[in-house]
């Protein structure tokens, strides 16, 4: 992955991590910061008395690109972990918990 294209953990420099954290993709962060703006246009929409289908049908969008968010940080732990396996070093995080991690979001 390449440097430019990941977000320290922590909103750090692209490319940075913590201790024992993999770099997140760019992409989640702007996903992130997309639903921080709708969940911002929801409020507004409650507040100023809004039609219920047109709230509920952005919250629905929300929760669909928190989802999407979600499964891209899993899928790039993932790919973490095969590299590590396949350069003969254990994995960051076992199967059983990548699992969970996946069905919590499922």
């Amino acid at each position: 992955m390449p440097k430019d294209d990941v977000a320290g953990p922590t909103g750090a420099a692209p490319g940075t991590t913590g201790p024992g954290q993999h770099a997140v993709p760019a992409e989640v962060v702007a996903r992130l910061r997309r639903v921080e703006g709708q969940i911002g246009g929801v409020i507004r929409m409650i507040e100023t008395g809004r039609d219920c289908r047109d709230i509920v049908t952005q919250l629905a969008a929300a929760s669909r690109a928190l989802d999407r968010a979600g499964f891209k940080l899993l899928s790039t732990q993932l790919r973490y972990c095969l590299a590590a396996t396949a350069a003969g070093e254990p994995a960051p995080i076992d199967e059983q918990a990548l699992e969970k991690l996946f069905l919590s979001l499922a």
